[in-house]
């Protein structure tokens, strides 16, 4: 009896049938009309090449570009294609010797196989790529020139911000977080490149070329169908002033320090300066490597980034939180004084710069004076308190303001690598003295000394919540992102509120500010028809010389915020090994605030310019062996006399 008279075997072969039928029909649709999985399959006729997006633009406050694209290019070589080339000539254009020429060619194959393309000699000089262009028919079997966007910088400033990029290291290409990226391609390495790349990176595109039986281009295949466009990473805009960052990398020459200027209403970053500073355009092109291997050793640490990373003893800067601790906790009014005749005498003798009587008989007055006693009372007060039930747990409580008021942790900026601080706990002190302590053991942090250090980041930011009277937004330099809906901003747009004293308690602490400027030592930062309020410091320095600790010169620290109504700008800046905060941080801070307020500097602040470009602080050691100098000369950065005719032509 025939199958097909069976219903059951007769569906079973039918299915067969059907299933046969559409396999067929597809394999010749496949070899006969769809040609792609063809052309692609045909390794030796079709080559496979990456077209690089542009990274997105970096744009200031005022939408001027202060990070572009410029394009360089890269010789690539595909191992297995290298036959029958003039190697001679090659290694002549390229000024490397045969040796280098077969080592290059055995790390492409470790770091991409033999039939995959891997960068040979990357980001070629101009002239280098002048003659590989002319003769590059006689290499066309293995090597190929390709673009290369690159990073270019051209108001030379804001190098520790906006961070560099490098080709990915094989380490990384081995993690899942770096899985879309391959070898050759390149990353954000540090500050907001690294921060944002996510961002900036855009989306690699992809041309695939028919060649001939010699290895020469032909055209596209099937006229570019296959081919997918490389998509531009999206723009950054940041709440920097390009103009006012200059300026203080101008002032920060041959020193070592730090400013940081930030807009109180938003916390956005105006200002990040780092001492000793360098062109970040030293960081492109093809004497990157070896201009980062300079930098990386120099005695002077320009690649540290001192406004998030270095910590600093505040000295009297530290006053201010003092007090508004006092003040919040309810332990003074405004109106408490504390009868210091030149010097502390509770625990120890602690001397005072003033003695004469009446300069610590209220807050505002303790304030402008800068008297040690009276803080250094105000920090026993505060820890002392029986309400704790004892000294352990009343500095516990100190130490949970000072963490609100942003010390002693990270704030959470928009770069990385940043330093929390450091605010001594209970543990801490319980280890240094054997757990037998009390509010005389470390009363000098009311004064900003002993267990207490902060980032000059840290320091502004305070300056924002005083500014404020209590609340602050964390500091960060992206305000938006073109084209992008996510939430990744949203932390910044929160405002924190730490304190919630009275404005009359505030003003207390805000107009002794404002007289450390009008009669006191914060003189050198007065602005005429501007009420500016701050503090001077002077943070002890000690070192390391011949393997003992020695006192070295002070740090110069100045904080302050302007207008004392209404704040637009809050600052801090450190000089290290300068002196006193009136000898350089105060004049610094001066013209950093006048230029962003008034957007020009007058002609009677030319002579403290002309003092603060031409004075070195960097100790001599230091300097003699320091690189910085030369390196920035290379890219023609303005000497001292062409800044002071920009601003005072």
């Amino acid at each position: 009896m025939s199958v097909f008279n069976q219903p059951r075997r007769r569906i079973v072969v039918l299915i067969i049938l059907g299933l046969a039928m559409v396999l067929i029909a597809r394999l010749s649709y496949l070899q006969i009309v769809e040609k792609k999985y063809q052309r692609l399959a045909d390794a030796n006729a079709v080559t496979k090449k990456i077209v690089y997006p542009s990274r997105g633009i970096i744009f200031d406050r005022k939408n001027r570009s202060i990070l572009g694209n410029d394009i360089l290019y890269d010789l690539v070589v595909t191992p297995a294609a290298v036959k029958n080339i003039d190697t001679s000539y090659l290694c002549e254009i390229l000024e490397i010797n045969k040796e280098e020429f077969i080592k290059r060619i055995g790390d492409a194959v470790k770091r991409n196989g033999r039939v995959r393309p891997s960068v040979f000699a990357g980001l070629l000089s101009a002239a280098t790529f002048s003659r590989l262009q002319e003769s590059m028919y006689l290499f066309q079997a293995g090597f190929e020139l390709v673009q290369r966007p690159i990073r270019s910088y051209p108001y030379k400033a804001a190098a520790n911000i906006l961070g560099y990029i490098g080709e990915i290291s094989p380490g990384m290409l081995k993690t899942d977080k770096y899985s879309d990226y391959q070898s050759g391609d390149y990353i954000g390495l540090t500050g907001l490149e690294k921060t944002y790349e996510d961002v900036l990176m855009g989306q690699r595109g992809t041309r695939y070329i028919i060649k001939d039986n010699l290895n020469r281009p032909q055209g596209a295949l099937e006229n570019g169908d296959f081919d997918t466009a490389a998509i531009a990473g999206k723009n950054l805009r940041l709440s920097l002033d390009i103009e006012l960052q200059v300026l203080g990398e101008e002032l920060m020459r041959n020193k070592i320090g730090s400013i940081v200027a930030i807009d109180p209403s938003t916390g956005g970053i105006l200002a990040m300066v780092s001492g000793p500073v360098f062109d970040p355009n030293l960081l492109t092109g093809s004497s990157r490597t070896k201009n980062v291997s300079k930098l990386f050793v120099d005695p002077t640490e320009p690649f540290l980034n001192r406004g998030i990373q270095a910590t600093y003893q505040p000295g009297s800067a530290m006053k201010p939180l003092t007090a508004i601790v006092a003040l919040d906790e309810g332990l003074i009014t405004p109106d408490f004084g504390f009868p210091c005749h030149g010097g502390y005498t509770s625990c120890k003798f602690i001397k005072c710069l003033h003695s004469e009587a009446g300069h610590a008989a209220n807050l505002r007055a303790a304030m402008a004076h800068s008297c040690n006693s009276y803080f250094l009372h105000l920090y026993r007060m505060e820890v002392d308190d029986r309400k704790w039930g004892g000294v352990k747990k009343g500095h516990a409580k100190w130490k949970e303001y000072m963490s609100r008021f942003g010390l002693g942790h990270r704030l959470g900026i928009d770069i990385p690598g940043e330093s929390p601080g450091i605010v001594a706990d209970t543990t801490v002190l319980n280890k240094r003295y054997n757990g037998n302590w009390n509010s005389c053991s470390e009363l000098y942090v009311g004064i900003g000394q002993g267990q207490v250090a902060v980032t000059p980041l840290q320091m502004a930011n305070a300056m924002c919540l005083i500014a404020n009277k209590g609340s602050y937004f964390l500091p960060h330099l992206v305000e938006s992102i073109d084209l992008d809906s996510s939430d990744l901003l949203k932390k910044f747009k929160e405002r924190h509120t730490v304190a919630k004293i009275s404005d009359t308690a505030y003003h207390s602490v805000i107009y002794g500010m404002e007289d450390v400027i009008e009669h006191g030592t914060g003189r050198g930062a007065q602005m005429n028809g501007i009420a500016v309020c701050g503090k001077t410091g002077t943070a002890q320095n000690r070192g390391i010389v011949n393997g003992k600790a020695v006192d070295l010169k002070d740090h110069s620290v100045f904080v302050a915020f302007a207008p004392r109504d209404n704040p637009k700008i809050a600052i801090a800046v450190i000089v290290e090994n300068a002196g006193t905060g009136a000898t350089f941080a105060v004049p610094i801070a001066n013209l950093m605030m006048e230029k962003y307020l008034r957007d020009t500097l007058p002609l009677s602040k030319q002579p403290i310019m002309k003092r603060m470009l031409e004075t070195t602080t960097i100790q001599l050691s230091k300097l003699e062996t320091s690189k910085i100098d030369s390196l920035n000369a290379t890219t023609g950065m303005l000497t001292s006399e062409a800044i002071l005719k920009k601003y005072f032509h």
